[in-house]
């Protein structure tokens, strides 16, 4: 009989089968996992940020912008597979985490070598950390194929195979002359694309709408976030070293509007109820590459503005502030065509955001203001979007008062 005071070993937690979960479930929210996965991935963006900047300071604006766009998309499509694979199957195991880990290993492999792929166009460390985020996603479908039946084996086994057959083509950014590799990111992008609308053809995983939104929710902010962190260093820096504070603070305060009213703006209506097909969920699910990328670009563009105020880029005034201007009107007509329009109601509703991101392309000529003028009317559009949303609430209310009982 064992003492008491002896030490019990500690109870593992079982392996049990990777089955679907029901997507009417009630209360489903992020898990711990789940948020730790989002935070890793941030370390790859601000290091695509960072060489976005440098690109973007040097002059070579079609090229930074390329790699930027190529080093992006692993990133966004290694984190929306398993943020949509975590909603349907997430059972929270011991070999689901350490396979989840291992996907995160491979992030970070692949943001060691984001420095390399925008200044020697060596894709090498990249697809290597691609590579390995990915085969651990598909050994997440085949161990999901083990426990399904019929159709949903089927789904499993052909996202599985659709994934590790999208890798051996992007072999061809390590091993094939670099002016192909424009052309071999854009075959590649498309048949990743075409995976989950082929591997779903006939059964629909069981991804959870609001579990969905709220994922996507958090990433936003987190890019947010890390867009705040780098122009707040990049302010710091200049600051520290040329005391340029009058040239800084319009540029400082026009950024924080901006990423301010980005905030407001994406949370402000409750997307998960548009998410009620998966044609809606694939479209707003896919669209948000241009969210994410424009939003994570508004940081390095704040930064280049930062530089060129005190000296530190060798690009014009016009370049510097269009760093600024062109990702945050990318992010208002993206946000506007996938999330907003579905829940504006009347012409002036609608108009708001495409006005607003018309008006901050506007601003681009607006010299040493450019960057707090955008931040004014992004201001603006924020005031008058919740102005009409409230008119046209006491509106309806008022119609409810005073309409005669049924």
């Amino acid at each position: 009989m064992t003492s008491s005071s002896t030490p019990q070993p500690a109870r593992q937690r079982p392996l049990r089968r990777l089955t679907a979960r029901g997507r009417d479930e009630a209360h489903r929210v992020a898990s711990p996992l789940e948020l730790f996965f989002d935070l890793c991935f941030v370390v790859a963006i601000a290091q695509a940020g960072v060489q976005l900047v440098h690109a973007l300071a040097e002059g070579h604006v079609g090229e930074g912008i390329l790699n930027y766009a190529m080093v992006f998309f692993a990133i966004w499509w290694a984190w929306m597979n398993f943020t949509w694979f975590a909603s349907a199957y997430d059972n929270d195991d011991a070999l689901y985490r350490v396979v989840t880990l291992v996907q995160i290993a491979g992030v970070l492999v692949l943001a060691a070598g984001v420095s390399r792929a925008f200044d020697d166009r060596d894709f090498v460390v990249v697809v290597l950390g691609y590579v390995i985020m990915r085969l651990a996603m598909a050994a997440q479908w085949l161990r999901a194929a083990r426990s399904a039946e019929s159709a949903e084996r089927s789904t499993a086994r052909r996202y599985a195979g659709g994934v590790l057959v999208c890798q051996v083509g992007w072999l061809g950014l390590v091993f094939l002359p670099e002016s192909a590799r424009p052309w071999v990111f854009l075959v590649m992008a498309i048949a990743e694309l075409c995976v989950p609308v082929f591997a779903e053809r006939d059964f629909t995983t069981s991804w959870h709408p609001h579990h969905i939104a709220e994922r996507y929710g958090l990433f936003t902010i987190i890019v947010l976030g890390e867009t705040i962190a780098a122009a707040t260093v990049a302010v710091k820096s200049a600051v520290d070293e040329h005391q340029a504070l009058g040239e800084l603070l319009p540029i400082a305060a026009g950024g924080l509007l901006i990423v301010f009213c980005a905030w407001w703006i994406y949370f402000v209506v409750p997307i998960h109820g548009h998410l009620r097909s998966s044609r809606q969920a694939f479209l707003w699910g896919y669209g948000h590459y241009l969210i994410f990328a424009s939003a994570a670009a508004i940081g390095a563009g704040l930064e280049v503005a930062v530089e060129q105020a005190v000296g530190k880029a060798h690009i014009s005034t016009l370049a510097a502030s269009a760093a600024v201007t062109l990702p945050t009107a990318l992010y208002l007509i993206a946000l506007w065509a996938l999330h907003s329009r579905h829940f504006k109601v009347g012409i002036s509703q609608q108009l708001v955001l495409p006005t607003t991101a018309l008006l901050v392309i506007c601003c681009t000529f607006l010299g040493d203001w450019a960057v707090l003028a955008a931040g004014l009317v992004s201001a603006l559009a924020v005031v008058v979007g919740s102005t009409l949303t409230a008119r046209l609430t006491a509106k309806g209310n008022a119609a409810k008062a005073t309409a005669p009982a049924a």
